[in-house]
This record gives structure tokens, sequence and C-alpha cells, in this order.
């Protein structure tokens, strides 16, 4: 029956909801036994859109003595309601969400104070039962958290209560000072004898267990001294597949609906379609050779969301929502206040792909600003993910189209503030490549950008970042995906334009190489380089896969030679 068909939990973060309302849940259960083999005192962090918050909302629906009754209609279907651990349905649950904690920056202690003091409240009145009547009125008597915290911990050993606390991004708060008000008020908060770190420090002891998530170590690292107990287990192998939907998982997701009715798609299809714009995350290295790579599970559900409306993928293949995530993680990283060395950073990684570099696990906000760390940085939020080894060092590298999007997409912000150009205008010249096969107003219009940009002329030198400000102005055209340095018959071409077909009807294609000259550089210089670049290209046209990623297209082979800033000729090569 239509009815009985499970609905999309998109957008939900509420395991009970999900559950009781007959929505879809991908089941993480067999995971708790796992944490509680861990030390009691847990950190996990993963980057946002990856299931965190239904993840913390199960917990507290497992381990709650108060839910305890619902165990088997909520868990009976799942795996841990056949394997139940004897904690199940002991604790008295506090719940703290710390990205509710903040409102407004100018009374920053007393909207955390009353945030956390509301949340005891609501924790007295699910609980009073367990304690004795009255026990309500007064936790609410007590003025401040820390005063409430006090006398729950008297109370817990006089009546023997057993107490979880669970945290949901810990670090938001904390997040929200240190871009707000800079690192002096953030210090005086995390350390010495500021509010946030004496916080941390009363839940020491007084809980029995503790798990707390977040998208960055920042804060964990500031805290250490005063809640020194915690284990992190982001990067340990066992959990790596914790959070996020591996393959099969989203391979049963779309067979069900597919079973029901909803959709006529063909699964391994949509499965090929999401692969290059969502999955590929791995979170520990001991992980490569054994787990399957996870996707984001936030833009799965928008995938398959859209595929059953509308009957085919969404246009956008990035959920628009996720804006609003690119620019916290921005502002998380400063991605503003970039100094030369972090910024070099940022363009080798947008114009190689990936990078070699040790992954810090834990770090002070101070060492935020340091060239080494932004690599593990990034990682944290996202933006970076295991995908090989070099010796001992992992090889961190861009996951997936969507991530490669923000990196253009920072890239093209930094070009547009420099020097802006009319990007609607180069939509029209798009247009034409991609259904007339007309390419060279478009290209043209990109050389001539790069040479009106002084001041990336005054930052760039070189074929290397020409091509990063070619990839960041092609890769608002929703026509292609835009592939630099793709491999092809044992080389590498500077950049590959591969038709997005399953929502344009795109015609033309293209292999584009991009050839610098020094101003100095003599005419035989540069005719030497060109033959070179033709045979290059030829050699590129030919290789075996270039058929399949034409896809039916017209291949063209264009080749752009510049003199300093300036675009001295640039020529379709027949092949």
């Amino acid at each position: 029956m239509e009815e009985n068909i499970k609905r999309i939990p998109y957008g939900v973060s509420n395991f009970v909801s999900v559950v009781e309302q007959n929505q879809y849940y991908v089941d993480k259960t067999m995971y708790l036994p796992l944490l509680e083999e861990q030390p009691v005192s847990l950190f996990f962090i993963r980057p946002r859109r990856f299931g965190k918050s239904i993840f913390l909302s199960m917990l507290r629906a497992y381990y709650d003595i108060a839910q305890k009754p619902k165990f088997e209609a909520r868990f009976g279907n799942l795996w841990i309601g056949s394997h139940p651990t004897p904690l199940q349905g002991v604790y008295q649950v506090l719940h703290l969400d710390f990205s509710l904690a903040t409102d407004g920056i100018s009374s920053l202690v007393e909207s955390f104070d009353e945030y956390c003091g509301m949340e005891m409240d609501v924790f007295a009145r699910k609980y009073e039962s367990y304690y004795y009547p009255g026990f309500v009125q007064d936790i609410k008597e007590k003025g401040s958290f820390v005063a409430k915290l006090n006398f729950l911990r008297t109370l817990a050993q006089e009546y023997g209560a057993r107490l979880y606390l669970i945290i949901d991004e810990y670090d938001n708060f904390t997040n929200v000072v240190l871009n707000e008000l800079g690192d002096e008020v953030y210090h005086s908060l995390t350390h010495a004898s500021g509010f946030y770190r004496e916080v941390f420090k009363k839940f020491k002891g007084m809980f029995e267990r503790i798990f707390m998530t977040g998208v960055s170590p920042v804060t964990l690292d500031d805290l250490t001294s005063g809640f020194n107990i915690g284990w992190n287990l982001s990067v340990k192998p066992e959990f790596n597949q914790m959070l996020g939907f591996s393959e099969e998982d989203v391979r049963q997701m779309l067979q069900y609906y597919k079973d029901a009715g909803r959709h006529n798609g063909d699964v391994e299809a949509m499965i090929a379609d999401m692969k290059p714009w969502y999955d590929n995350y791995c979170f520990a290295k001991d992980s490569l050779d054994s787990d399957p790579k996870m996707f984001n599970c936030d833009m799965v559900l928008y995938y398959l969301r859209n595929y059953i409306d509308g009957g085919k993928a969404p246009e956008q293949m990035i959920d628009p929502n996720t804006r609003t995530d690119y620019n916290k993680m921005k502002k998380l990283i400063q991605l503003d206040r970039l100094d030369g060395d972090r910024k070099s950073v940022l363009r080798r990684i947008t114009e190689e792909g990936r990078i070699v570099a040790d992954l810090v696990t834990t770090f002070p906000a101070r060492d935020i600003i340091k060239p080494e760390i932004f690599p593990s940085l990034l990682f944290y939020y996202g933006m970076l993910t295991i995908v090989g080894t070099d010796g001992q060092r992992p090889v961190l590298g861009i996951p997936n189209n969507n991530v490669r999007k923000q990196y253009y997409d920072f890239m093209l912000e930094e070009y547009q503030e420099k020097h802006n150009i009319n990007l609607e205008r180069l939509m029209d010249q798009f247009d034409a490549m991609a259904y007339k096969g007309e390419w060279r107003s478009g290209l043209e219009f990109i050389a001539r950008a790069y040479k009106e940009n002084s001041a990336v002329r005054s930052a760039i030198e070189g074929e290397r970042n020409l091509q990063g400000f070619f990839t960041a102005y092609l890769s608002i055209c929703n026509y292609y995906l835009v592939a630099p340095e793709m491999e092809l018959n044992h080389g590498f071409c500077d950049l590959f334009l591969m038709a997005n077909l399953t929502h344009y009807a795109v015609a033309h294609s293209y292999i584009i190489e991009l050839k610098y000259l020094a101003v100095k550089d003599s005419d035989s210089k540069a005719e030497a380089q060109w033959q070179d670049a033709v045979n290059q290209i030829r050699l590129y046209a030919a290789a075996p896969r270039v058929e399949q990623l034409r896809q039916g297209t017209q291949l063209h082979c264009i080749i752009m030679q510049f003199r300093g800033c300036e675009l001295e000729r640039a020529e379709e090569v027949q092949v």
C-alpha cells in the first residue's frame, strides 16, 4: 500500500521521528557495542551533513532509561534489536546542542548559560520520578548552569543515578567566538579559569559516559588540560563507516524505492551518477584498502528526493541548502584571512587535487594559521579525504565534484573580488561552446579576464596558475564536469571538459592545453613549444578512454599559448 512506503528523511535529524513516522533509516546500531568497548569519554569529528545529529538522537533513544519501554517498537527491526547490550536503557541522558547556545555575541556567557540551564530544567522534568517530588522546582531555583550541575551531581550520587552526557556540535560555540570576537576572547573562555573550560571540568567524573561530536578538533585541544580524559575516535578504522552511507547502503535504499514503485530508474546508473559528486570519503588511513568509500548521506537523500519528484537526477547536483555550510566553513577556516603560505596550499590543492601531509588529530586555535596544519583542518571539514599513502604519510585529496566546486568557488570569488567580469555574458558563451562547438569567444573571454586581472598577474606566474584561473571560470558552466590534470596515454592534459549529458543535451566536449611563455622568450622557442603541444594533444585524444569520456559528443582539441598575460595564439588541432 502506498501509505506504507517509507518516507525519505531528508533534513530530519530526530531518530524517534524517523522510526515512528515510517521514514527510511540506514541502520548504524551495530556500532553501539563497539562504542561501549571504548573509553567512557568520546569525541567524534565528522564534516557537516554526515548524519551526526541523527546518530546522537539514536544514542539517546537507546540509552535513555525513560525510553526503555519503547525499545522493542523503535529498535526491534534494527541490528541492535536482536543484540541489545546490558547498558540499554539504564541512563539518565543530558543532551546539549551547542549550536543553539549562542543568541547574540553581546551576551555570550549569558546565552550559553541560559540555554544549558534550560536543558537542565528539561532534564529535571523528564527524570523527576527517579528522584523526589519537587526535584524540578529545586533545579529551577539554582541560578546558573554550573549550580544546577553541582546540585545534580550530589543528588545523582545519593540516588544512584547513572548519567550519560551527549553533546552535539561541541565546538560550535567556541568557533563562533573565535571568528566573531577573535583569539583573545576565545583564549579567555577556553584557558585558565574561563567559564567554558570550567564547565567541561564539571563534566569530568560526574557523567558515567560522555559522547561529543563536532566538525573541528580545535576546541578539543584547547580544553584538554581541563578535560583530559577524552578519547578521539575520528580517525580510528573501526569507526570509519559509522557515519555516512556506504555504496551498499545507497544501493539498498534506491532498490527499496524502485521496488515500491516510487521511481523507475536504473539503480546502478543512479549510483554511477552520484559517485563523482557525493562519494569517496575515507577517514582512516588503515581503512583505505579494506572499507568502501563513504557517501555524504544528506546529498544522497537530496538526489533521491529530486529523482522521485521529477523522475530524473536533480539539475543541480549540489544541494543549494549546503551553501550555508560552505559559508560557515569559509568563516571557520578563515578563508578571508589566509596569508600567502596558506593561499598557496589552497591553490596547490585546487590545481593538483591532492597533497601529501601529516594528519594532525588535534591542534590549538593558535595553530590554525600554520600552513602545515591547514590540510588537516580541510580534512576535518570534509574538503579533503584520505586517498592514498606516501610512505607513512597519508595523501589527502579532493573527495568529489561537490567539494571540488567549493574550491573553484573560492578561487572564483578571489578573482572576481580583484577584477569583476560579467558571468552572465560568459554563460552565453558557454551555450555556444556546448551546443554549437563555437569555442573561441568563450575561451578568449576568459583569456581577456586573465589579462585584465592585474592582481592575478602580480600573484600568478606560469602555466600551473594560468590553469587554475581557467578552471575557476569554466567551473561555473554546468554543461561540463571540469577535470584538470586528467591522465591520458601516460600524460596529463591540462583540462578535459566532459559533457554533463545526465542533465543537458551537450553536443561538444573539449581537451584544452594551456602553454605559457615568458615575455622575453624567443619566437623559435614559442614555435617549438607549440609543436610539442600539438603532439601532446594528439596523443591525449588518441587515448583509449577518450572514446568513453566524450560519450558520443564531438571532441575539440584546443591549444592556447600565452606570452606573459597575453593570449598569443589559440587554435583547434585536428586529430
